[in-house]
């Protein structure tokens, strides 16, 4: 006796219409299982130090300290759209992602600083760009919030929700993310998520939460004491990353944070008056002052010299673009020649910086700003 499919079909050799429907329902179900299994267990699309290390050129993009009024927030759509159309492994912003809340007001318009819809608003911005995006805390996203307007906040509250919101899981932003090692794995540093490294094009790239305002050092007891716990979460991320890079043999290292640490406080007084107050007549002070910074600026000092090779510091802050070499050795008060400082533009400017990798450039870093031409300013 027939069976199976045979035993279905009519005088003829026909497949009736209801059994042809179900053998290829039946088909097109397996296919599809197929389908996917194979999706399944394709890569996902996400950049890994283990896939992109192997490469000896890299081209990133830099930006920081924007947008902050409603103008500049549109401006900044203007930066998305240029970085999103050129060809770069991932994009760094060096924190402050929204206005200071003491200089804030009606006539700034656009979302108040510090507020529940600045932080929304900010996050769909850092997920519509095209390219991994990797941000640090600045001292406007939540430091300062304690003087916002028009009304204020508790600091820890805001840091809380920005850790919540912004640095979870071991992924970047943007919609191609890139795996990121983050210190909050370390039982010791659990709540330190923002501090993340990566390795990428043999470069080492570590970010590390110190703010402006002093760091938020000297101005209540309670943010004292949060300035010690996170600087020495700092000062050990630091130490990690510079131990794995020589362990690596890694070609370079890039540092990010949104302060400005005042390396001219540790300059002498005739270089302080040679590049900095000459001209406006003011005498230096002969004494350095103590500052929320001297920590990283001490171990910063002995990593360099170790290293031994290329190190860049990118930073923002105070809002002025510059690359300069302003890391002055203690003992021979001469300038570290491997060590590099990066300022990105910030407010009111609203431009970019690409920065590109070239293992056969001795400096490894090459820099190249990016002028918007729909942001420039009429003079």
């Amino acid at each position: 006796m027939a069976t199976g499919e045979n035993s279905n079909r009519e005088a003829g050799g026909r497949m009736p219409i209801r059994f042809l429907h179900k053998s290829i329902y039946t088909r097109v179900i397996s296919f599809t299982a197929v389908i996917v299994l194979v999706l399944y267990f394709l890569p996902f699309e996400t950049v890994t130090a283990a896939t992109e290390n192997n490469t000896d050129k890299a081209v990133i993009a830099l930006i920081g300290d924007m947008p902050y009024n409603a103008r500049q927030r549109q401006q900044f759509l203007n930066v998305i759209e240029e970085i999103n159309a050129a060809e770069l492994a991932f994009v760094i912003h060096v924190g402050d992602y929204w206005f200071d809340g003491l200089a804030w007001n009606k006539n700034s318009k656009g979302l108040p600083p510090c507020s529940d819809e600045v932080f929304a608003d900010r996050l769909e911005m850092a997920k519509s760009f095209k390219h991994p995006f990797v941000i640090t805390p600045g001292d406007n996203d939540w430091t300062d919030c304690y003087r916002a307007k028009p009304r204020a906040y508790d600091p820890l509250e805001r840091l809380a929700k920005l850790r919540n919101m912004f640095f979870q899981g071991d992924e970047s932003l943007g919609q191609r993310m890139m795996k990121l090692k983050r210190q909050s794995k370390q039982e010791k540093y659990a709540k330190y998520a923002e501090n993340v490294r990566w390795v990428y094009a043999d470069v080492m790239f570590v970010t590390l939460h110190m703010v402006g305002s002093n760091n938020n050092l000297g101005r209540t007891a309670e943010m004292d004491a949060e300035y010690q716990k996170r600087n020495e979460a700092n000062l050990d991320w630091l130490d990690e990353a510079f131990s794995e890079a020589n362990s690596n043999d890694n070609k370079a290292i890039m540092i990010i944070a949104q302060a400005n640490p005042q390396f001219e406080n540790r300059w002498t007084p005739t270089q302080k008056r040679r590049y900095l107050l000459g001209g406006l007549g003011i005498k230096p002070a002969s004494e350095q002052r103590e500052t929320g910074f001297d920590g990283f600026l001490d171990a910063l000092e002995e990593h360099v010299i170790d290293f031994g090779k290329p190190v860049v510091y990118v930073h923002g802050d105070t809002h002025t673009f510059r690359i300069d070499k302003p890391l002055i050795a203690t003992t021979s008060r001469r300038m570290l020649e491997n060590f590099t400082r990066v300022e990105t533009y910030g407010f009111p400017d609203t431009h970019w910086l690409r920065v590109s990798i070239d293992h056969q450039d001795p400096n490894i870093f090459q820099f190249r700003q990016e002028i918007v031409e729909k942001n420039l300013v009429e003079h």
